[in-house]
């Protein structure tokens, strides 16, 4: 069995066990979260496809990490000028354990 979420703007394929990356969540390291935003539910045998979320399907989660990201350079020049800007970036996410995908 697995679901299609979406959360964060972004799309993820989640079966139950996953551990799965996501933009930053509140709630802290062993909080219950619920995501609503269902777009797609299989079993194996039925497909149950939303237009555009499936009706009454949540997936459950724990949360198991809040963090950053590793870090990334955002180096801008232009030749000849003497422009430089050097910035660092990390990303805060959310480490979370999927569940169960309830219909």
């Amino acid at each position: 069995m697995y679901a299609i979420i979406q959360t964060g703007g972004k799309q993820y394929r989640v079966a139950p066990g996953d551990v799965l990356r996501v933009e930053r969540l509140p709630g802290q390291r062993g909080d219950a979260v619920i995501l609503d935003q269902v777009l797609l539910v299989t079993d194996g045998q039925e497909l149950k496809i939303g237009q555009p979320l499936v009706e009454n399907a949540t997936v459950r989660c724990q949360i198991v990490r809040q963090g950053k990201g590793k870090k990334i350079v955002v180096f801008k020049k232009k030749r000849r000028k003497n422009y430089r800007r050097k910035q660092g970036h990390r990303q805060l996410f959310t480490a979370l354990q999927i569940g169960e995908i309830l219909l």
